[in-house]
């Protein structure tokens, strides 16, 4: 152990956590700083979360303000910063209404039973399809959506839910049935590997959604909020979904979730069905309106669109000859490179670098820093992924 903190969680915290060894204690914009005085270039930003950096100072002053005046007040009252976050949100999605939770996988949860009360009122039983390889949280609900190695170890786990490969439009057809009541995908896997889905495949998923009264539910957790180029990662495309979840950026490092939904699923809900004591607090609404609001100000999704084309353009120039790299992809700033091999000893080579990264699904490195990143940090954040990538494809040969 190199410091208190360490000592103290290992004491007393559950082990949930394959942690690295440093302990972190400020951000400032791209960078952050270990108790050690040590300073790392953030290329994961909290996963996806830090989009506008580390302190942003019109987020800082409002969450100050805001603590100053009205933290917690429970949803039996209005308040100004909750109903402001509402327009603000409803203006920058595209669709009607929303409502505020805690976290990503409570967004999704959320979406589920609006889905399964819609289902209800239309005489359906409830069916959910999802995507192989998805991930949308941790609850017994979400974990019962995904992947089997998040599953198995808490079943049993919830029913009515089943899924398909993604992009494979003849499955999900096949898979749909009169009971079938939503379809739900991350435009772009997160957890998955990077993975964007194909627009065909989108655009299939809304028609089904339209022929049989199926609510289409985006979960835009990870790749919302600016990250691709756009506000929100469907308004790539032609269509508008039926539900968004969102949360992770979209209170730039406080804890916040959103339910997007249209008129006709709100309608289906009533007073006491759901709810939450924390959920939409004056706190939690004041640092999600400064960050939507310096997002549009700074024009932050139009830097995401023009640095991740210029991320994605660099980094696939300087491993188109490294066989150890068998594919960039994503969107924005939402980039994955697959590696032939586990990513794990390059992620920790990174950060002696200087640099903190991430894997995702075991061997594809997953590069979501703060959309304020610069060119030329974007430069050092491949360079610096080149030499610990050869360094690590050294040490396996020895």
């Amino acid at each position: 152990m190199s410091d208190k903190a360490q000592e103290l969680a290992e004491q007393y915290h559950v082990d949930l956590y394959g942690r690295y060894p440093i302990t972190l204690t400020e951000g400032k914009g791209v960078y952050v700083t270990d108790s050690e005085g040590n300073e790392y270039l953030d290329a994961l930003a909290g996963i996806a979360v830090n989009s506008l950096g580390h302190s942003h100072p019109k987020v800082v002053e409002a969450v100050r303000e805001q603590a100053g005046k009205l933290m917690h007040i429970s949803n039996f009252y209005y308040s100004e910063p909750q109903s402001n976050l509402a327009q603000k949100l409803v203006q920058v999605s595209g669709l009607d209404k929303t409502f505020f939770c805690n976290s990503g996988a409570e967004a999704v949860e959320g979406a589920v039973k609006l889905a399964r009360k819609y289902g209800k009122i239309k005489g359906k039983k409830g069916k959910i399809i999802s995507m192989e390889n998805c991930f949308h949280g941790r609850t017994l609900g979400t974990i019962a959506m995904g992947k089997k190695k998040y599953r198995e170890p808490f079943e049993p786990v919830p029913g009515g839910f089943g899924n398909v490969p993604v992009n494979d439009k003849q499955a999900l057809t096949d898979k749909v049935d009169d009971d079938t009541i939503g379809i739900i995908l991350e435009p772009i896997q997160g957890e998955g590997g990077v993975c964007p889905i194909d627009e065909e495949y989108l655009n299939h998923v809304r028609a089904l959604c339209d022929k049989h009264d199926i609510l289409m539910i985006l979960d835009e957790i990870q790749c919302g909020v600016g990250r691709t180029g756009k506000m929100f990662a469907y308004q790539h495309y032609d269509f508008k979904p039926d539900i968004i979840t969102s949360a992770k950026a979209l209170g730039n490092g406080f804890p916040i979730g959103a339910v997007i939904v249209t008129d006709k699923v709100a309608d289906a809900i009533e007073h006491g069905e759901h709810g939450t004591t924390y959920g939409g607090n004056p706190l939690a609404c004041a640092s999600a309106y400064a960050t939507l609001t310096a997002m549009e100000e700074e024009h932050i999704p139009e830097q995401a669109a023009e640095k991740g084309t210029y991320f994605m353009d660099k980094l696939k120039e300087a491993t188109k000859d490294i066989e150890a790299v068998t594919d960039v992809r994503g969107k924005g700033l939402m980039i994955g490179a697959e590696l032939a091999f586990e990513g794990g000893e390059v992620v920790k080579e990174m950060m002696k670098r200087g640099v903190l990264s991430n894997c995702a699904s075991g061997n594809v490195m997953r590069f979501v820093p703060p959309l304020i990143i610069t060119k030329d940090q974007i430069d050092t954040l491949i360079n610096v992924f080149i030499e610990s990538l050869k360094e690590v494809e050294t040490h396996a040969k020895a």
